[in-house]
């Protein structure tokens, strides 16, 4: 864990290899794409990709971040497939400038599309050449060859050269080039198996996973001292006061309103924080505004609007239902609060961090910093919980103006769980407004749907502004506007067929600091327009599944929906039970998801029993990972739908698990996921896939059991009695 980029380098001893390929592959495999694959477009060399060392092991390099979805176990299946090899010979370095390839973030549910497919073709290509290499060797065709565990031998097996003996001290280069034929899938020993994740004992038995865990010999620890609201502005501190308390506080660095403390232990560090705290005064500039009735204030905010998509006629009258719906802001909640590692030596600066994108953080401190971006090192270390963004790019800044200011010494920075509640950018706020007209036959002819959000990312991007720090410094940046404008609307489109619709964005700057939060704008325009589908059904008289089939026409979508229905049976009936059931598929185009809830309500509390979903994602490289997402994904979602929403007047208020409550394990629903294994189609993004129809599920459950139309989440008992 404390290992550094130089002893990395120094300790590397591999051969890198790249070419043109251009021998045929033995009988069986499949060349499937014309054009490289994902982020292979921007890093044609295989020397990005991967090492093949001496001793006949790989070292894989990717450019996203161990999240907890299983990243680094799915690379190295697809790796040790293509050169057969065993699983425990491929190791699988993570996300570090100068090192591993630039992939920018790890989001999107985009990281077996693009990296783990990547390195399945760097492979592949470099399992050719060594065959190539060892055919001139032996001088026998490479089609008589085969490679395994390291080592290629002829098909009887009585001629044999290691992967060092292939190499022979030579270093190749160049770059891959399209067709590269891949291992028949018929062949595979890795990839579709539930290979386990290699760390999972460790993380259990609470070893060295976690950026929080990391330790250096001489080590300092830092806490900032925090404003009561975003737009305020630093009168005056008293630090004579916390040094005659705190005798191992070391400095107090201050620049403009950033206030920080360095302490030689962290429970100084933390006594520092508290008396600092207690004797800084602070202006208020803009208190936060419509914490009383948001939907109200959302709806009086200027807005940018743009037309989604626009087809045939509008709706104009007829017998039209309509709706509205509402999600509040809600938290990551990350388990672990933000953490980093800053050290500035020998004009160098070197940062280990759990953010989700370590390239563009660089461009940002670089922007932030004025420093070269050559002069900025980062290193990715998982962090404990988040799909988002988070608090991990703030406290890697935090982190590296405060190592700035001792030179030579590690600056450990982690955040409290105040901290982490109050200051973390949350998931926006969202308005849904949806109006549909019913045919004589009960199909839908017009669609009319309507939101209202925040931007879903505020990254760092390459701008200094997104960082949380850069905003209180003494030459301050500007807090910055979005980095991807289409969050709001992701799945706004109906994946149904409607043969009239109309659709449109309406993009506010709401009162409080938001960013990407798992399935961005998905989960609330999912939870809208699925739970409109089942409001639409009961006015049609329709079966809630019969009713969506008669508007699918994807082969895959009816099926996930037909599986679902084969497998989601209620474990109780009668007054008080409910089911509901709700579909997507993430972003139109990632994996396909259908979910059943049976929920029980009680006096107006909502227990979800049991959870069913069905998922598409095509290929499936590791079954256990994809079910790993999906189960987690239905929890976290009934977790939102239920309990979550941040609370707020002048000041945010849910800074704890009391003020911010989330579904507790004890209430945790019985889960149950059926995968659809399609081994001739792309593999698919799944970790966002069931949020937005497992809360819908939910929703339209509770209005099974009860009669109630629940649209405003979360679904609260008061909201039900």
């Amino acid at each position: 864990m404390d290992q550094s980029r130089r002893d990395f380098l120094k300790t590397a001893g591999c051969l890198t290899i790249g070419f043109s390929l251009s021998a045929l592959y033995p009988a069986g495999s499949t060349m499937p794409l014309q054009e490289l694959p994902g982020s292979l477009q921007r890093y044609p060399g295989i020397d990005a990709w991967l090492e093949v060392l001496a001793n006949g092991s790989v070292r894989v390099f990717t450019g996203k971040i161990e999240l907890g979805q299983g990243i680094r176990i799915a690379i190295a299946q697809v790796a040790a497939e293509e050169l057969d090899l065993a699983i425990d010979r491929v190791s699988v370095s993570l996300a570090e400038t100068g090192v591993t390839p630039n992939e920018s973030y790890t989001a999107g549910s985009a990281s077996i599309e693009t990296s783990a497919m990547s390195v399945r073709y760097a492979a592949a290509a470099a399992r050719q050449k060594l065959l190539q290499l060892a055919a001139m060797r032996l001088g026998v065709p490479a089609a008589e060859l085969q490679l395994s565990d390291g080592k290629i031998h002829t098909k009887d097996k009585k001629r044999t050269l290691t992967f060092a003996e292939v190499l022979d001290g030579k270093k190749l280069d160049g770059e891959i080039k399209m067709p590269v034929p891949l291992k028949a899938k018929q062949d595979y020993r890795y990839s579709g198996k539930p290979v386990p994740r290699q760390n999972l004992a460790a993380m259990v038995n609470g070893g060295p996973i976690f950026v929080h865990d990391l330790r250096f010999p001489g080590m300092l620890h830092a806490r900032i001292v925090r404003p009561p609201v975003y737009e305020a502005r630093l009168d005056h501190f008293n630090e004579a006061n916390v040094r005659s308390k705190v005798p191992e506080l070391q400095k107090v660095v201050v620049n403009g309103n950033f206030l920080a403390v360095i302490a030689k232990g962290e429970y100084a560090a933390m006594q520092a924080q508290k008396i600092l705290s207690e004797n800084t005064k602070w202006t208020f500039t803009k208190p936060l505004e419509g914490g009383n009735d948001l939907p109200a204030h959302l709806r009086k905010l200027p807005v940018k609007s743009e037309s989604v998509q626009q087809k045939g006629e509008m709706l104009t009258g007829g017998a039209t239902m309509r709706a509205s719906y509402f999600k509040p802001y809600i938290m990551h909640g990350a388990t672990g609060p933000s953490c980093a590692v800053a050290l500035y030596d020998k004009d160098q600066l070197h940062i280990w961090t759990h953010s989700q994108g370590v390239y563009p953080l660089r461009e940002s401190l670089k922007d932030m910093l004025q420093l070269p971006a050559e002069r900025i090192h980062i290193k990715g270390v998982p962090g404990a919980g988040c799909f988002g963004h988070n608090g991990a790019d703030d406290v890697a800044a935090e982190a590296a103006l405060l190592a700035m200011q001792v030179p030579g010494k590690h600056i450990r920075l982690q955040w409290s769980r105040q901290e982490e509640h109050g200051w973390e950018p949350y998931g926006s706020a969202m308005l849904m407004d949806a109006a549909a007209i019913l045919d004589a036959r009960g199909r839908i002819s017009h669609w009319q749907y309507a939101l209202w959000s925040d931007t879903h990312s505020t990254r760092p991007g390459g701008k200094a502004a997104n960082l949380l720090p850069a905003r209180y410094l003494q030459k301050p940046f500007a807090s910055g506007g979005s980095t991807y404008s289409g969050g709001a609307s992701r799945n706004s489109e109906p994946y149904y067929n409607f043969p009239n619709l109309d659709i449109k964005a309406h993009t506010f700057r709401g009162p409080l600091r938001v960013s990407a939060l798992r399935s961005l704008g998905a989960f609330a325009n999912i939870f809208a327009i699925e739970s409109f589908m089942e409001e639409l059904a009961v006015a049609a008289g329709k079966d809630a599944y019969t009713f969506r089939l008669m508007h699918l026409e994807d082969e895959r979508a009816i099926a996930v929906l037909q599986k679902l229905q084969s497998i989601a049976v209620a474990k109780e009936h009668g007054k008080d039970h409910g089911m509901g059931i709700a579909f997507a598929r993430y972003k139109n185009t990632a994996a396909y998801a259908a979910v059943a809830a049976q929920v029980q309500v009680t006096r107006g509390q909502v227990t979800v029993q049991k959870m069913w979903a069905v998922i598409d994602a095509g290929e499936i490289i590791n079954p256990d990972g994809i079910k790993n997402q999906t189960e987690g994904g239905m929890v976290q979602a009934a977790s939102w739908t239920l309990r979550e929403q941040v609370q707020y007047d002048t000041q945010i208020r849910s800074l704890d698990w009391f003020s911010y409550p989330v579904l507790p394990i004890s209430e945790a629903p019985e889960v149950e996921v059926a995968l659809i294994n399609r081994p001739t189609e792309e593999p698919l993004g799944a970790g966002e896939a069931v949020q937005g129809p497992a809360g819908a599920a939910i929703a339209n459950a509770v209005y099974h059991a009860t009669g109630k139309r629940v649209r405003a989440l979360p679904i609260l008992p008061e909201k039900l009695l």
